[in-house]
């Protein structure tokens, strides 16, 4: 590997990786390891996760399944404990998130606090819970938080969404402020429509062709197209990066309105 690839690697690092039963969390959960970190998998049924930890493990990787709540304090304090026994995490992937499509009309109380609890709470409570372990150990680290481009621009019929992940860049920019001193790096990533198992069908459907004609690049994103964005903001790549937004998308943010 030449020099210049070098800052990337995480040969060592333990990177605790949330909402890694599927699509982007099993995606990151690889690609971290196949750059040398040792990686804690966590979900709230951690044995979804076996798969991915097999799947690390056959590559020469290392990884263990932990169980995760993130909406829940205790969980997320037990998950770090225990992961605390393998090592004080480097990196923290924050990706667990939730959604539901319905018109703003229909959405009830409960829609609305499932998907900020999940996606807003839950991030504020993984992020600050690690930070402290981090400043307690004497280490600096990096967050990454998986936001959206729904953050900054809105869609119908996913209005608590849109409003956590807009919490989430405004929550980065918070914690990059006050941990900077600490050493400790937040940025946000913001995929645009990147092609998963849970999303195919609708986005290789004719609704989906709709969506894809109003994308500046006329093309979805894949999970590889992450990859140089994500390990920029959790390696030393990005040492000077903090409270940045890195939106993935096609230049769909900037279309025309």
């Amino acid at each position: 590997m030449s020099d210049a690839l070098t800052p990337f690697r995480l040969d060592g690092r333990v990177v605790l990786v949330t909402g890694a039963s599927s699509g982007l969390g099993q995606h990151f959960a690889r690609l971290l390891a196949s750059v040398g970190a040792r990686i804690a998998v966590a979900a709230r049924r951690a044995d979804k996760l076996q798969g991915v930890v097999d799947d690390i493990a056959a590559a020469g990787g290392e990884a263990r399944a932990f169980t995760l709540d993130v909406t829940d304090a205790a969980s997320v304090r037990a998950c770090l404990d225990a992961v605390g026994a393998w090592g004080v995490p480097d990196a923290v992937i924050n990706n667990a998130g939730v959604t539901l499509t319905r018109p703003l009309l229909e959405q009830t109380e409960e829609d609305f606090d499932q998907v900020l609890d999940t996606n807003l709470k839950g991030c504020w409570l993984v992020a600050t819970e690690a930070a402290r372990r981090m400043v307690a150990a004497g280490k600096g680290g990096a967050i990454v938080n998986v936001a959206s481009i729904l953050g900054e621009r809105v869609a119908g019929g996913v209005a608590p969404y849109a409003i956590s992940k807009a919490g989430v860049v405004q929550a980065t920019k918070a914690m990059a402020l006050e941990l900077a001193r600490h050493r400790i790096r937040v940025n946000a990533l913001l995929p645009g429509y990147v092609v998963t198992d849970l999303n195919r069908d609708f986005l290789t459907s004719e609704a989906g062709d709709k969506l894809r004609s109003r994308i500046p690049s006329r093309r979805f994103g894949e999970l590889t197209d992450l990859d140089g964005p994500l390990l920029l903001l959790a390696s030393d790549a990005g040492a000077a990066m903090s409270g940045a937004t890195v939106a993935v998308d096609g230049a769909h943010l900037v279309s025309s309105l």
